[in-house]
């Protein structure tokens, strides 16, 4: 285990329960976010190693995120 992490650990352990639990809670969403996001990017890759791949219009893209996100330009 890394040094932060058991730093971390030690921290929390010193916190109330109630805390502690809504802390594990919080960190197992964050584990399971970044591990969708590594299967994502792993499948994308394959796809992109099978030739599936096509270009990317940026601006574009970038136009239709803000309008889907609510942000302007």
């Amino acid at each position: 285990m890394g040094k932060m992490l058991e730093l971390a650990i030690s921290k929390a352990a010193a916190l109330p329960e109630e805390q502690q639990e809504a802390l594990g809670r919080d960190l197992l969403r964050r584990i399971d976010a970044l591990a969708e996001l590594r299967a994502d990017i792993e499948e994308g890759l394959a796809q992109l190693n099978a030739g599936l791949g096509r270009e990317l219009d940026l601006d574009a893209f970038l136009k239709r995120m803000h309008e889907e996100h609510g942000r302007k330009s």
